[in-house]
């Protein structure tokens, strides 16, 4: 198993956010988190990526208790994620924003700066040579040079997707890839996280468009007021009971979008 959460744990005051959760993703697979609005899968995302620290609980990766370090120290060994909101400089350029995510994987500190090292000079070199690699992966190298404030929502979601990429990740957890673009670009988008699959990234999103998700992912969970109440197939998800009445009071899952 590459990743494990037992008894996973997140308060806010009196609030609960993530209840209890024991969640398995397996290494190779595209593994999708739905729930209503407000059910805790971003807090969720947060703790595994440790952005927030878990009241209880932990998260294991790789066979490691990774609940105490920090998110930067997470990002190093191996786990990217982006954000509902995709956080990118939009005044610089679609490339410098997708450069910075290698920069993780680079040693070069103050001195090297102050001094512009050959150590430095090859690291921007390698930085800059893997940022066109992961631009050409996700389709963009026709706008490396445009400001990101000039580009369209499905691009900048495309550059969240470089900027995770830039980081060499094992999994990528995908913060609502697909909010805010039409049904094309959405299709575009979930054929870009097979192509991620097929390159040996394993790929955890969080998703409110169904139809996506049923057509995409092999394992759904479902979480509501933080809990976990089903965990299966989209077919089994799809089916179940309890997920349609947290969804829809009875309406069915299928047509949540």
């Amino acid at each position: 198993m590459l990743l494990q959460t037992k008894g996973l744990t997140k308060s806010f005051g009196g609030l609960t956010a993530v209840n209890n959760v024991d969640f398995e993703i397996e290494k190779g697979k595209i593994t999708a988190i739905i729930g209503p609005n407000g059910a805790g899968k971003s807090t969720f995302f947060n703790l595994i990526s440790g952005f927030h620290p878990p009241t209880s609980g932990s998260v294991v990766y790789n066979g490691t208790d990774i609940t105490p370090l920090k998110s930067y120290q997470i990002a190093k060994l191996g786990i990217a994620r982006t954000f509902q909101t995709t956080n990118l400089f939009e005044q610089s350029t679609v490339l410098d924003n997708v450069i910075i995510g290698h920069r993780l994987r680079t040693k070069s500190g103050l001195f090297d700066a102050i001094f512009q090292t050959p150590r430095l000079k090859r690291e921007e070199n390698e930085c800059k040579e893997k940022a066109y690699e992961v631009l050409e992966f996700v389709g963009l190298t026709n706008l490396a040079d445009m400001p990101v404030a000039g580009v369209s929502q499905e691009a900048k979601k495309r550059t969240a997707f470089a900027l995770a990429l830039a980081t060499d990740p094992e999994i990528v957890f995908l913060d609502e890839p697909a909010a805010g673009v039409n049904p094309e670009e959405t299709d575009g988008l979930a054929e870009l996280m097979k192509k991620m699959v097929t390159k040996g990234i394993t790929v955890c999103t969080i998703e409110h468009k169904m139809q996506m998700i049923m057509n995409l992912a092999d394992k759904i969970m479902v979480l509501n007021y933080g809990k976990k109440i089903a965990e299966g197939t989209p077919e089994e998800i799809k089916n179940n009971e309890v997920v349609i009445e947290a969804y829809l009071g009875g309406g069915g899952v299928a047509r949540a979008n």
